[in-house]
Parts: structure tokens; sequence; C-alpha cells
């Protein structure tokens, strides 16, 4: 899974600030620039960390720019919200998801790290969604 074939959604990075330490440590061994993120990714991590999370701008921004310097960037383009509309009638995925599977795509990842996206679902014949938490025992996922 180490490798720039693989694409980490946003609602996998927000662990990052979790309480259980075991979702933690493994987000955090995600955050090298052998793995891709997109800007959308980075937008939506500093807006969560402002209104949902109640971070301090300085916080906020920190986090973004931390995701910016250690992971590997792909920028939305006109191509990629072209596919994501394509993605989002074919697999019936809603919009912002379909842009997160498009810029996976686009970057050629073979793997994209979500929770809340179809497991084990095969996008276009390229792009597998796995969950990362699946990989940690259940047991420790239980006792939050």
């Amino acid at each position: 899974m180490k490798d720039k074939h693989t694409f980490i959604d946003s609602n996998v990075v927000l662990y990052l600030f979790d309480a259980n330490n075991e979702r933690k440590q493994l987000i955090t061994s995600f955050l090298t620039p052998e793995y891709t993120i997109s800007t959308q990714v980075i937008n939506e991590n500093v807006n969560i960390c402002l209104r949902k999370l109640k971070f301090e701008k300085i916080e906020a921004y920190a986090h973004g720019n931390n995701l910016m310097n250690v992971l590997n960037v792909v920028q939305i383009n006109s191509s990629i919200i072209a596919n994501a509309f394509y993605l989002s009638i074919k697999y019936k995925f809603g919009y912002w998801d379909s842009l997160i599977l498009s810029s996976a795509l686009e970057s050629n990842c073979k793997i994209l790290l979500s929770e809340y996206m179809s497991d084990g679902q095969l996008i276009e014949g390229k792009l597998r969604i796995s969950n990362p938490f699946k990989l940690i025992p259940i047991q420790q996922l239980e006792n939050i």
C-alpha cells in the first residue's frame, strides 16, 4: 500500500485528530511523499479544522501547510472536474466523492484510502477503494 499509487481521502486524513491512538498512528504513517492527496483534500481538511474542530486559523493553516509539505499533491483542473461529472453519473457517487475518485485516477493511483466509500469497489478497472481501518483489529476500534 505504501507507494505513490495510493490516494488518501479527506475523511481519512482527519483521523490525525482522533482520540484513538491506533487510528492516529496509522494515518501518521501515511504522511510521506509516497502518498497522494489533492488540493480538495487540503481545503476540506482546513475547513473542518476551522468549522467543526474550532481550531484557530494559525493551527488549521499549519495543518494545511503540513499536508502540502509532506504529501504528493494533485491540483484540481478542468479535466479532473469533467471526469468527476462522468464518474458521478456512472457510479452514482456524490460530486465531491467523484472529484476525489477523479483526482486519484488522474494521478494514476491504484488504491484510494477512504472510510466512507464502498470498500473493495473497483473504479474504471484501475482504482480500488480500501478502508484503511479494516487493517486495525476491530477490538482496538471498539475501545474508543
